[in-house]
This record gives structure tokens, C-alpha cells and sequence, in this order.
């Protein structure tokens, strides 16, 4: 394991362990420690592989505001040390921003992780954060983006611009890990469309607005795409790897989410150009909310979206044309207890996997997670079909401070 992420693990331990330090006596000084677990009970498809893997994370967080909260500075570190994968061993800065207020505008620079969209199942506008693979396969773990975003608020909407100076490659797993591609992504020869590569100045803009039961959303995007497609390659010992290629793009959405009753409707849809060509894709659907089941305080909401991408099987993702259902139940009790069941269908192949998620918090600083994922029997042809035998299920225990 690199002596590197020992040290700067012990360093933030140490930190955290010295409540009357200088740092968190000047700001607020939050976060968390974590230990997870992963479970696989089938085999591995490579004798590479293993059948179990234990990692520990920590992500704290400082906070100091000013001039009367008019100005303040968050800075969060996260490192996370896996057992089995040496790519999931990393660090990352997920936040190192200051930020001005103003009576109708607000300025930011520094590294932030933000999130736009309102579908379950994927996140099409989301696009100004890399996605942090190796740490969760869901995709809803983010890189901390270098920029400069500036908000103008106003009767009319909130309007944002976005100066993103400096591109994050995406993580993948190493070659010991599971829940990876059949070949190894090889990211030490990662390739661009740009000749200026990670300096590439990329931008963006959005304007957000709230009317009445309905939120709405348009976004635009230029720079280079955070979702690389491959080319064959060799490694340096005349093995076959895949090597990211990171495109140019222009991306146009719009996110739309209207509450009526107890019904949420959501749509993200897009048009994307690279590379000469443009598609369409598009996530709709809704969640309806059961209030007091069962005569208790729990509420249930039963989730259903599609998933379409019209380029259908020549789609580099494996949700060209799927169906998503799902089953979201909160306890409403003092310990937050909540789950969450999907499963996603693929309409032309038939063949579908499940999800589960569920959290519950224990006393007042720790909190227990859950997470499953089931892959049956996908065709070869499916980007999925490498992790055929890495069905798991996952225990985290994690530690609030």
C-alpha cells in the first residue's frame, strides 16, 4: 500500500482526534470516518481476482464563514484505502472553495462538487463532475471540478455561469478488482480530442427557475466529455488494454420536476454532438408517495422511469431502451431507518439486475448502510456482461463527527 495515503490518513485521524485544535476552534469542523465491507458469492471470472474486499474512508470537512456570512471558505478532503483494489486506494479534494455573496449575486472558485437533475436511475445534465468509479459503482460519487461559477439571482430565475480551467480523468478499478471491464482500462495513456488535453478551458451555463409545482432546469455545456469511449491498445508487457478517449462535446438539456399531490413527475432529456455526430437521450418517469402505510408513521413511494438512447445498442452505456422500477421506503423514525429496491430492465434483451440501499442511524454519531447489486445472466454483448459473477453486497459503519 503507498506510504503516501498511509501518512495523509494518519495526519487527518491525528487531526480529528485533537477536537480543541486551531482549526476546528476558528471554523466548524465536520465529517465522517467509515469502515465498509463488500461480499461476493460467486467466484470471480479472473483467477486475479478475490471474493471479499475491506476498505476504510474518511472525508472531513471545515467550514469558517466572515463579513457577516457574506464571504466563507469549505475545504473537504476525502481518502479512501481498499484491501484488494489498489485504484480504489486514492485521495481526492472533493471541495476547497470561497465564496462571496452579494445582495443578488454569488461568486465561487476553488474545487466543488455540484449536482443537477432529478431522475433516480440516471443523471443525463449532470455533467460539470468526473465520476469517481472506484469508489462507488453507482455513479453518484463526484471528483472535486476546478472553476469559477458566478449566480445571478433574480423574479426571473437564478442564472449561472461556469469557467472549468482544468479536466479530472475518471477513475476505473485496478486489474485485481472486481466490478471491472473484461480488459483492463489502461488510464496512464488516457487520449483527447483537444491538443490542449487536461487545459482544456471548458464552460457551461444554467438558468433555474421555480413555478409554482413545477422546477425547471436548462443547461448548456462545452468541453471536453467526462464519459470517455475506448480504443484497443497494448500495455507495455504486449497485453491487450482498453485506453480512455476523452471527446469534445456540446451538451443542451433540460430537467423538469413537477410535484402534484403525491405524485413527482421527473424528465432529464438532452442533445449531445462529438466527434460529427448528435443524439438524443432522455430519463422520464415519477414516484408516487403512500403517506402513514399501514396505519404507522412510514411512508411509501413506488418509482417507475425509461431509459431511451437513440442510439440503441450501439449506445456506449447499457441503458439504451430500460425500464426502472423501484420501491423507496422511509420509517420516519428517531433513527432516519430507509430503503430503497430497483430493479432495471433492458426491453430488447429481457434481462434486468436489482438493487438495494437502505441506511439507518445508530445513536446520534454512527449510522449503518446497506448495498446490494444483483447482475442475471446479461448478454455478451452488454457492457455489463464483464461483471456477470460480481454480484455483492456491501456493510458500511460509519462514524459522524
Amino acid at each position: 500500500m503507498n506510504i503516501k495515503y498511509i501518512l495523509l490518513f494518519a495526519a487527518i485521524a491525528f487531526a480529528i482526534s485533537k477536537p480543541g485544535n486551531l482549526i476546528a476552534s476558528t471554523g466548524e469542523f465536520t465529517g465522517y470516518i467509515a469502515t465498509e465491507m463488500r461480499l461476493f458469492p460467486e467466484s470471480p471470472a479472473s483467477s486475479q481476482q478475490g471474493d471479499g474486499q475491506v476498505s476504510l474512508s474518511i472525508q472531513p470537512e471545515y467550514f469558517k464563514d466572515w463579513d457577516e456570512g457574506k464571504q466563507s471558505f469549505t475545504f473537504v478532503p476525502y481518502i479512501r484505502l481498499d484491501s484488494m483494489d489498489s485504484q480504489r486506494t486514492h485521495w481526492d479534494i472533493r471541495e476547497l472553495t470561497w465564496v462571496k455573496v452579494g445582495e443578488n449575486w454569488e461568486v465561487r472558485a476553488g474545487l466543488r462538487k455540484l449536482f443537477w437533475g432529478v431522475a433516480e436511475s440516471q443523471h443525463l445534465v449532470d455533467v460539470i463532475n468526473q465520476t469517481d468509479l472506484v469508489d462507488s459503482l453507482d455513479g453518484e460519487e463526484k471528483l472535486g471540478q476546478p472553476m469559477v461559477n458566478v449566480s445571478f439571482m433574480g423574479d426571473n430565475g437564478t442564472l449561472d455561469l461556469f469557467l472549468l480551467p482544468y479536466f479530472r480523468e475518471r477513475t476505473f478499478p485496478g486489474e485485481k478488482a472486481r466490478l471491472r471491464t473484461g480488459l483492463y482500462i489502461d488510464t496512464d495513456q488516457a487520449q483527447y480530442e483537444s491538443g490542449a488535453e487536461k487545459e482544456h478551458i471548458d464552460w457551461a451555463v444554467r438558468w433555474f427557475q421555480s413555478l409554482g409545482d413545477w422546477d425547471v432546469g436548462l443547461s448548456h455545456f462545452s468541453g471536453t466529455s467526462r464519459s470517455p469511449t475506448f480504443n484497443m491498445g497494448t500495455d507495455s508487457d504486449g497485453n491487450s488494454v482498453l485506453v480512455p478517449y476523452y471527446a469534445l462535446m456540446e451538451q443542451t438539456g433540460i430537467d423538469l420536476q413537477a410535484t402534484k399531490g403525491a405524485w413527482l413527475w421527473k424528465l432529464e432529456a438532452i442533445t449531445q454532438r462529438s466527434q460529427g455526430d448528435r443524439h438524443q437521450a432522455l430519463t422520464g418517469g415519477f414516484e408516487y408517495t403512500f403517506v402513514g402505510v399501514f396505519d404507522s408513521a412510514a411512508d411509501m413511494g413506488l418509482i417507475s422511469e425509461y431509459l431511451y438512447d437513440d442510439r440503441g445498442e450501439s449506445a456506449p452505456t447499457p441503458m439504451e431502451s430500460d425500464l426502472m422500477v423501484g420501491m423507496r421506503l422511509a420509517l420516519n423514525d428517531e433513527a432516519s431507518t430507509d430503503f430503497l429496491v430497483g430493479a432495471s430492465i433492458d426491453v430488447n434483451q429481457q434481462n434486468f439486475n436489482v438493487s438495494l440501499e437502505g441506511s439507518r442511524r445508530i445513536k446520534e454519531d454512527w449510522k449503518l448502510s446497506i448495498e446490494g447489486r444483483i447482475f442475471i445472466d446479461p448478454p455478451k454483448e452488454d457492457p455489463i456482461y464483464s461483471m456477470r459473477r460480481d454480484s455483492f453486497v456491501q456493510l458500511e459503519l460509519a462514524r459522524y463527527f
